[in-house]
């Protein structure tokens, strides 16, 4: 067994710009003793090279003749030049059942080639939750994309009721989308793993109002705690939240109001929800397993 190289960001440790994807990155480098590098052009002629996907490009299919690419797919490109680079790596590896579902729909990739290998969670001490459960927790860059002015108008239908929402993310990607969302939820910007981890133990509920995942690592860092979940069905939450909490569809305020409206109002169906997260939280692999898929896909290329 030789060495693996991985491509990955050159930001994969800012702790200002933190991610699903970086956080899946450095886990599997450490476990696999990985040699890390920011451009597959380091690598050396005919080794293996695990390439995040967000430094693919149409370059890479040149790139596939000199090294045996792997991309990792953490989120599909959707790019006119996906579907040539997937084909033309030695193989692929998806972070989600979905993702491998959607990639294999999409474009013409041999299934024996395509792997999944699920990002891992950390155990975490269980969270006691309040009795009202009044405190809502958000844990995503504050764009769009995460639905954040979806949340804010669900928030704003119940106005009627106590409770707090924190938002902790970026607000430097879309600076413009954040400073719109007024002041419903309290944006706490991004946090590092030990300020974040105090406030996953003071959240009663995460909220999830994403219109596009493609699993949903906070999901699971939240079910890690105990915590149950309210999110929207896209992509692969479906598969990181199992039965631990409640899916709503995307882009509906009204849907997603209902179900924290219910959460908020509804003693018994707090308890259910947090007996059905706790459940769910003993069945969650953790990091091991991850690298472990990981290994298993490159071996089957011939690392």
């Amino acid at each position: 067994m030789s060495v693996v190289h991985l491509v990955r960001p050159a930001a994969v440790d800012d702790p200002t710009r933190p991610s699903g994807g970086n956080v899946y990155d450095r886990r599997v480098a450490d476990a696999l003793g990985a040699v890390e590098h920011d451009t597959t052009a380091t690598v050396p002629d005919g080794e293996l090279a695990l390439v995040d996907g967000l430094l693919l490009g149409p370059d890479t299919v040149a790139e596939c003749e000199r090294v045996r690419v792997v991309a990792l797919v953490h989120m599909p490109r959707r790019e006119p030049w996906e579907g040539a680079v997937l084909g033309a790596a030695a193989g692929v590896i998806a972070t989600s059942e979905w993702t491998r579902t959607w990639l294999l729909a999409t474009y013409p990739l041999e299934p024996a080639r395509v792997f999944v290998a699920a990002p891992g969670v950390d155990a975490a001490p269980l969270a006691t939750g309040r009795a009202d459960g009044r405190g809502l927790l958000c844990v995503g860059a504050v764009t769009a994309l995460k639905g954040y002015d979806v949340l804010a108008a669900a928030l704003d239908a119940l106005a009627d009721l106590d409770w707090e929402c924190v938002g902790v993310g970026s607000t430097e990607i879309d600076p413009d989308f954040a400073a719109g969302l007024g002041r419903t939820i309290r944006l706490a910007g991004p946090q590092t793993p030990e300020r974040l981890a105090a406030t996953y133990a003071e959240a009663d509920l995460l909220v999830l109002a994403s219109r596009a995942e493609t699993y949903g690592m906070v999901v699971t860092e939240a079910l890690a705690r105990g915590l149950p979940v309210v999110a929207t069905d896209v992509g692969g939450v479906r598969e990181a939240l199992g039965d631990g909490g409640v899916l709503v569809p995307a882009d509906d305020p009204p849907a997603l109001a209902a179900a924290l409206r219910r959460w908020l109002t509804d003693p018994r169906h707090r308890a259910e929800l947090r007996s059905a997260a706790r459940h769910r939280r003993v069945e969650l692999a953790g990091w091991d397993r991850t690298a472990a898929r990981v290994a298993e896909a490159l071996l089957e290329v011939g690392w």
